[in-house]
Parts: structure tokens; sequence; C-alpha cells
């Protein structure tokens, strides 16, 4: 890690994203708690001084960061100034201009989501800055503003080269703010939601016919993707979320790891299901839904101690193996990209919009998408299919854990749903609870960083901690 004084592991975005949106939540369980920082993220106890959290932070704002360099060294004065004259180059670099200031405006999303509040730098500021401190509002209004600004001037979506952004990465970025608005600024936007999620649609996105297609080495070629990180298993070694994911799934009884295209042990039996999550699945509807991957066997669904790696069931969705079955080529570092955003969401947010009431939308359209990944993950039959009576938001928050696990969408959606905190929603070790326990509302918001603090007189703590 270029980041001084923070470990390679804790700081990995990808993999403090998907700590911080999904160990937290019903969906997983770790296994190793003497891993700074685990334990106390996946009970709820966690405060200022987690290392996971300050890794999140530090490695967004490093990104910020990034951005803002790039930008100041590729003005047309700066360009003209170094005898760039070259029209093609100058012609990419306005592109990568663009793509920067999404970038930039990505990390601020997640840092609105998870933070509530960000210190606020610009390339127009100088290096070492110690920005002022944006709550949601703020960010929320620079965000809207930075990615209307940019998208006329983005490739159309799937044109630009696999890895870099295009207009629909954009547009999702815009359609979570959206969906989340609520909870970020007090203001429903729904209908502004639906306008993105249809601008997507169109954009030329399919869904893989295969589910588990998207989570396989050769993912990059799945027509459902919109924005992924990046794994490669010789080029880009990193404890990423899908190195982490792959290796933790292997089961401690199973050792099922060559089947995943890892080592026979993986990890040991690092990862696990919470028994709330597994249940999603419960009934006839899912008996031949390819999205369930959870391995039972002899094991028992109820995790009473969180040690005992044969305890809960286990998850198989993610694989080092390509869709033709062949193994990456590091049997640890995986091939398998993670998919930030993909088309099923882009479905699943219009049919919540639509429950929601959005005016631009329709029930008939919401159960047309929901019927499409259900007929997906049922290999063309209809036999799960739903109709406009079963679409409640119990339903659709059900189904989102059904078709998102595991790709960093849990915790806020059991925040949009009021589900996350308080005590109508418990789950196994939530609060620390072997059964699960009512969370405080300051939990919907993580803490700004001790270090974080102390380093830019400006921020706050955030309320409760």
């Amino acid at each position: 890690s270029f980041l001084v004084g923070i470990d390679a592991g804790t700081s990995q975005f990808g993999r403090c994203l998907w700590y911080m949106q999904d160990l937290t939540t019903d969906e997983v369980i770790w296994s190793y708690e003497n891993d700074p920082g685990t334990r106390e993220l996946q009970r709820n106890i966690w405060n200022a001084s987690n290392p996971v959290i300050l890794g999140m932070f530090s490695r967004t704002m490093a990104e910020v960061a990034l951005a803002n360099e790039y930008l100041r060294q590729t003005t047309p004065e700066k360009l003209s100034g170094r005898g760039v004259t070259d029209a093609a180059t100058l012609s990419a670099v306005a592109d990568y201009r663009n793509e920067v200031r999404v970038l930039r405006a990505f990390a601020y999303y997640n840092l609105m989501d998870l933070f509530g509040k960000a210190p606020f730098v610009t390339e127009a500021d100088p290096i070492n800055t110690a920005g002022p401190e944006y709550n949601r509002q703020q960010l929320f209004t620079f965000i809207e503003t930075e990615l209307n600004a940019v998208l006329p001037d983005l490739k159309a979506p799937r044109t630009n080269e696999y890895g870099r952004l295009d207009q629909a990465v954009a547009r999702m970025i815009l359609a979570k703010i959206y969906l989340n608005a609520e909870v970020y600024i007090g203001t429903p936007k729904y209908d502004d939601c639906v306008t993105q999620c249809n601008a997507i649609i169109a954009g030329g996105y399919t869904l893989n016919p295969n589910y588990l297609n998207n989570f396989k080495t050769d993912n990059q070629t799945s027509p459902e993707m919109i924005f992924t990180l990046q794994a490669d298993g010789q080029v880009t070694q990193a404890y990423g979320p899908t190195t982490v994911m792959i290796n933790g799934e292997v089961g401690s009884i199973e050792q099922n790891g060559v089947s995943l295209g890892v080592g026979s042990g993986g990890w040991g039996g690092a990862l696990r299901l919470r028994k709330q999550f597994v249940q999603k699945f419960d009934g006839s509807d899912f008996d031949t839904d390819t999205r369930k991957t959870i391995i039972s066997g002899t094991r028992d669904i109820e995790i009473a101690d969180v040690a005992n790696r044969d305890q809960g069931y286990v998850l198989a969705k993610y694989s080092n193996r390509s869709s033709a079955g062949v193994a990456g080529p590091s049997s640890t570092f995986v091939d398998t990209d993670f998919p930030l955003f993909r088309l099923a969401d882009a479905y699943l947010m219009y049919a919540e919009c639509a429950v929601r009431g959005a005016s631009n939308a329709t029930t008939s359209q919401a159960v047309t998408y929901v019927n499409a990944l259900r007929e997906r993950a049922n290999n063309g039959s209809t036999v799960a299919n739903v109709s406009a009576g079963d679409l409640t938001l119990d339903f659709i928050l059900d189904e989102r854990a059904r078709e998102l696990h595991w790709e960093a969408h849990r915790r806020q959606d059991l925040i949009r749903f009021g589900k996350y905190t308080g005590g109508s929603y418990n789950w196994a070790w939530k609060g620390n609870g072997s059964n699960g326990i009512a969370i405080s509302n300051n939990l919907k918001v993580f803490p700004i960083p001790a270090q974080s603090l102390a380093s830019n007189p400006n921020l706050t703590q955030n309320t409760g901690y």
C-alpha cells in the first residue's frame, strides 16, 4: 500500500467496500476475528479506530487526490507548455479528463454513502489542502452537478475499452444517489432514478443468459457488466474483494477450492452465510434458482460460535474458473472482476421506484424486469415468475438480496428500507447478540477515522461516536 501506516489488505478499495457494505449485514460472516477490524464490523460495534474504516476513508480520499492531480497536470496550458500538440493525444487526454471527473464523483459518492460527510478538495485547491467539511447535501449537489456536466462528453455505453467508464457508469451513480436521496438529503427522487435507469437499459446491455457467468474469470465478456473492479491473477495481484470471496468461500468441511479454481483448502472456511440470508431462498420457488449456490451439506444453519468454521452454510457464487471451466493462472490471486454495476441492478432499481410510486414507472414494466431475472435464474422457465400483486417493498428488498448478494449493496439497501438500525429486522450477531439485537441509528453512517480528524481540523465526528 502507498498509504503510510495502513496495511495493503485493509486498504484495498474493493475489499474495504465489500466489508463495510456486506460484512456489516445479514449476508455473510468472517471466521477469523483476530483480523484487525473484522470482529467489530460484523458485530456492529465499530468505533473511530477501526482499521478497515480508516482504510476505506484514506483510500477513497487518495482517489480524490489522484484525480485532482491528473486534472491539474493535464490542462491545455500545461500540455502546451510541455510541447504536447499531437491531435490524437490531446483528444485522448480530453476523454481521460472527463472520465477522471466521474471517478472523483464516484469517490465522493462512496464517502457520502458510508460517512455522510468528507473533506472537499478539487484541482483548484493547492496540494495538501485541508479541505472544508462537506455534508451530505453539499456532496449530493456536487456529485449530481459534476456528473450531469460531464455526461454529454463521455463515450456512449459499451463503446469504451473494457475497464474504462462511459455514460452508463455516470448514469448508474446518478441512479444510486436518486434511489437513496431520501436517506441522503431527505427528499425522494424516484422519478429521477427511473429516468437514469431507462437510459441505462436503453444503452445496449443485455442479461447474461447464465447468471453465474457474471462471477467467473471471463466475466469481462458479459453483456450485463456496466463497470467492474478488474482483477488479474498475474498482473494486478491484490487482496481485493474477489480474491477474498473466492478463497473465503471454500468450506472447512467441503475443501472445495479446486472446483472454485483456487487451492483445495482455500482460506479454510473464512466466510459463511448468516441464517437470515439463507432463508431468503426458502420455498419451492427457488428449487431450480441458479442464484441459490448455497451449500448446506451436514452443516448447522445456526452460527452459535463465530470461530467454528463448520457452522453455517457456505456459498459458491464466485469462481476463479472461466465459463468454460478453465482455472485462472494463480491459485491465490483470482482473475474474476468484481461487478460494481450491472444491468440487473438497473432492472431492480426501476422496479423499486415503481413500487414506491414513481410517476414515470409502470407496475407492468416492473413485473417484466423482475421476471426477466427470475426466468434467467430458472434457465428460461416461468416457474417462479411473479405478478403485480407480488411486488411489495419487502419483496423487492429480498429479491435484491437474492440477485445482488455479495456485490456490496446490502447495507445501503437495508438502510433505505428502514431495516438496518433499530430492531425491526435482526440477524445473527447483529449488535453482538448471537440472535441479533437492535442497534442505534448513528450506525447508519460510519465514524470519521480518528487519524483523519487529527489531520484535518475542519472535520467533525459523526453524531454518536
